[in-house]
């Protein structure tokens, strides 16, 4: 027992211990080092060899064509070598949706099953309890006294009599009749003639003392009535804008004053006109699908010789100059002598069409000049009386990008000495201002008489 008792149990235990260093010492003074990855492996993707060993080990599973799906050869494409990439682009114009195909444009949230409901009972199937509280409901329907005229049924009648074309129109006409009284017509309906609706006493203050809708803060400093330039009037009824995609001159600091009397005349060649008229008979086949084309031309800019040059031709196109008519304006003379009798444009650069927007609606674009003919009046300009201030609107029918023509390229290619020698190059232009012929005015006369019939000023 004294043996037992003496013997000591031994246990064996392990000792964890961790300890934390901390590195004292300073960041290695030497740049990061750079190594070099290596990237042979995009050499390989970048090879031919791996696209065709992908193509063999992955078939398509499609039935493919020898373009792939894809038609590359432009041989029976017409006008593609000519320039015209129109058989191979998409439409101006959206074709309409065939009616069979419009229930394909449907959004998602609208396909699926119609949701139909009998009388609320949409999870029974119609049974006699269904078809019967159906017909309870027809008979109450059927048995309720139909009310009178209520104020406001009488109220939704009113408003659906204002909604009729002829009500509509005098809304319109009242408009003009309270920006214009004297000139308000009282008499009975006629065919070209209709009396406006009475204005209102508020409908007169308010245009008497306008008010902004949206910041009544701000004051109207002036009003101007808006009438057409009848004596402004060009042989084509409206004007064209052109914009040129650099400066035309040198001068960058400050604006030229030789481009507000410019020169640009412009000369069609053979192919350009033979491709304006294979698209006109395109649009004439289909005005829904081709729009009306515009004829691309080449330009040639003129500037006059000096500053004191284009002051003077400003003078002389100023219609309310009193002095536009006095011969010492011109600078130039053309029989060697000391009367002059025209200005002298010189040749600054050639220019080709660049973006054209032709608008078949010359008055969707307009362009708004302001005039203060002050007391006295302008009774030639407008085609009325003009007095006070007025705004005179010109329509926009063409807008052209203009961009330095490439002769130096078309010379190169060959294609540029025959169109110039068709035409000739024109290094100066002389010119004189008059007034215009009888087939101009005509012209001009025409174009008015669609503004203004039967030469009276509409109001």
């Amino acid at each position: 027992m004294s043996n037992v008792q003496g013997r000591q149990h031994v246990v064996h235990q392990d000792y964890i211990a961790r300890q934390r260093y901390n590195n004292a010492l300073p960041p290695p003074p030497g740049a990061p080092k750079l190594l070099e990855i290596p990237t042979q492996g995009l050499e390989t993707y970048a090879q031919p060899t791996y696209a065709a060993q992908m193509a063999r080990a992955q078939p398509l599973n499609i039935e493919a064509d020898a373009f792939g799906g894809m038609p590359l050869d432009l041989v029976g494409m017409p006008g593609v070598f000519e320039g015209d990439e129109s058989s191979i682009q998409a439409p101006l114009i959206t074709p309409p949706v065939h009616p069979r195909d419009r229930a394909l444009l449907r959004p998602l949230k609208s396909l699926g099953a119609p949701k139909t409901e009998v009388s609320g009972f949409s999870f029974l199937r119609r049974t006699q309890y269904v078809a019967d509280d159906i017909n309870r409901r027809a008979e109450a329907a059927a048995n309720r006294k139909a009310p009178t005229s209520t104020p406001k049924q009488r109220r939704k009648t009113a408003e659906g009599s204002k909604n009729e074309p002829v009500n509509i129109l005098r809304e319109v006409v009242k408009g003009f009749d309270i920006a214009n009284p004297a000139d308000a017509y009282k008499g009975p309906d006629t065919g070209d003639k209709i009396r406006g609706a009475v204005p209102t006493i508020a409908e007169v203050e308010a245009w008497k003392n306008p008010v902004h809708p949206t910041k009544p803060h701000l004051k109207m400093k002036a009003a101007y009535p808006l009438i057409p330039d009848l004596e402004a009037l060009t042989d084509e009824g409206g004007y064209m804008v052109t914009k040129f995609t650099g400066q035309p001159t040198g001068i960058t600091d400050h604006h030229d004053p030789r481009m507000d009397g410019g020169l640009l005349l412009g000369i069609p060649l053979p192919a350009q006109i033979a491709e304006y008229q294979a698209k006109q008979a395109a649009h004439e086949a289909d005005p829904t699908r081709v729009p009306a084309p515009a004829l691309a031309m080449d330009y040639e800019f003129f500037l006059p010789v000096d500053d004191a040059t284009a002051a003077n031709v400003r003078q002389k196109m100023d219609v309310h100059n009193p002095n536009k008519d006095d011969p010492k304006l011109y600078t130039y003379s053309t029989k060697g002598n000391a009367e002059t009798d025209s200005f002298r444009y010189d040749h600054v650069r050639d220019y080709e069409s660049g973006m054209q927007t032709l608008n078949e609606d010359k008055y969707l674009e307009t362009a708004i000049v302001l005039h203060d003919f002050g007391s006295k009046g302008d009774s030639e300009r407008g085609g009325t009386k003009a007095r006070g201030k007025v705004a005179f609107y010109y329509p926009i029918t063409s807008k052209v990008q203009l961009k330095p023509r490439r002769s130096q390229f078309l010379a190169q290619a060959g294609l540029g000495g025959k169109d110039s020698e068709e035409h000739g190059k024109i290094d100066q232009v002389v010119l004189t201002i008059r007034e215009p012929s009888e087939d101009e005015v005509a012209k001009r006369s025409a174009y008015k008489a669609t503004i203004v019939p039967n030469d009276e000023p509409k109001v």
